[in-house]
């Protein structure tokens, strides 16, 4: 934990960040891909979208501070948000392949869409490493958390909280994008918890994971349910759930019902600390990138014993069998272990989530500085 907290500490600072180009742009030169190289290597980095805080605020400072550590300060991150465009991730991800840059570590925003880029990666000589959803075509490893699991965290949460009502409860789901992998893995595990045990009232897919479509569809259901029938929403993730919220506040809502989230983003823990959130699943998402910066860095220059160290488990893909993965371990985050998780992990200090507006939300649930 002191060691995670460590690398975002450090990662804070952008004076202390090692030198990274922007794509789309791209910038900086790409050194030729090779099977072994030493400390002077290119890491490219695709991540997705800008409305999930986190990848922004710790992914990536948290990959570029990892890569300059281990590289002793030759490495650099070449760097390319697709903010929620596949076009724009496909241009961002060619123009890497064609910079010649050692490793590729990719956010897919579709899994199936980047595949053919995949292939020209590979045909490059350039591996591709799978972030925190799984792509299809050849990549050469993954690097994630237990995504079923994340489901299963969340749809227990509305069990919970709902009690010996359950089983009359009307719930509303509110997935994410289907082009996503790992759509299909948190609605599997939440239905496996939830089907039979609650009243699945409406059900929604989001495009793009967009807070906007969700606030439109939560306010088709509220119309077609009435505000107060209710009972609870599973919500995909934080964005999600703060539109939702949104939604059911502009409804007239005096009590939010419970909602799930994902992500831990710190706008969700100040929620659930002032009550309109209920729970959010927390993935350590510094520990991911940190192994995702290592992973990537060990694939280029060669160091198998290390590569295979972090990579224990195995994945399957509709395009691929047995990937070397590694899977983070997912928490329940509520009011009650907002200390024993996010804070402790270095995420955020009690500063930053205590805030004027929740100083008296968190003195109540004994939150102090």
């Amino acid at each position: 934990m002191r060691r995670l907290a460590a690398v975002l500490t450090a990662s804070a600072s952008a004076l202390a960040l090692t030198a990274c180009g922007a794509v789309d742009g791209i910038g900086g030169s790409g050194s030729s891909a090779s099977p072994e190289k030493g400390d002077d290597i290119t890491v490219g980095l695709l991540l997705p979208d800008k409305d999930t805080a986190r990848f922004e605020d710790f992914d990536h400072p948290v990959i570029k501070k990892e890569v300059a550590t281990l590289t002793h300060g030759k490495g650099k991150v070449v760097y390319a948000n697709a903010e929620a465009s596949q076009d724009k991730q496909s241009r961002q991800f060619q123009q890497m392949v064609g910079q010649k840059v050692d490793v590729i570590l990719v956010d897919a925003l579709d899994a199936k869409a980047i595949a053919p880029d995949v292939q020209k990666a590979k045909d490059a000589g350039i591996p591709v490493i799978a972030y925190d959803r799984l792509a299809q075509g050849p990549i050469a490893a993954y690097v994630s958390h237990d995504n079923e699991l994340v489901g299963e965290v969340q749809g227990r949460a509305v069990l919970e909280a709902l009690g010996s009502k359950a089983a009359t409860s009307r719930v509303v789901m509110m997935n994410g994008d289907p082009a996503d992998t790992n759509y299909a893995r948190f609605k599997e595990g939440a239905l496996g918890e939830l089907e039979d045990r609650v009243r699945i009232a409406e059900e929604y897919d989001t495009a793009k994971w967009s807070p906007a479509v969700a606030e439109t569809n939560m306010k088709k259901a509220i119309k077609s349910l009435g505000l107060d029938n209710i009972a609870a929403v599973y919500a995909a993730n934080d964005g999600l759930a703060g539109a939702v919220i949104q939604a059911l506040k502009e409804a007239g809502a005096t009590r939010i019902p419970p909602v799930t989230g994902q992500d831990a983003n710190l706008d969700a823990v100040q929620r659930i600390v002032s009550g309109e959130q209920y729970m959010t699943a927390y993935k350590p998402f510094i520990e991911e990138a940190t192994r995702a910066a290592e992973m990537a860095v060990y694939k280029v220059q060669g160091r198998d014993i290390q590569f295979d160290a972090l990579t224990r488990d195995t994945v399957d893909s509709p395009t691929q069998k047995k990937i070397p993965a590694m899977l983070v371990p997912v928490v329940s985050l509520t009011k009650d272990n907002i200390k024993d998780t996010v804070i402790a992990d270095g995420v955020y200090t009690v500063k930053e989530i205590c805030t004027p507006k929740y100083a008296t939300a968190c003195a109540a649930i004994g939150l102090r500085g």
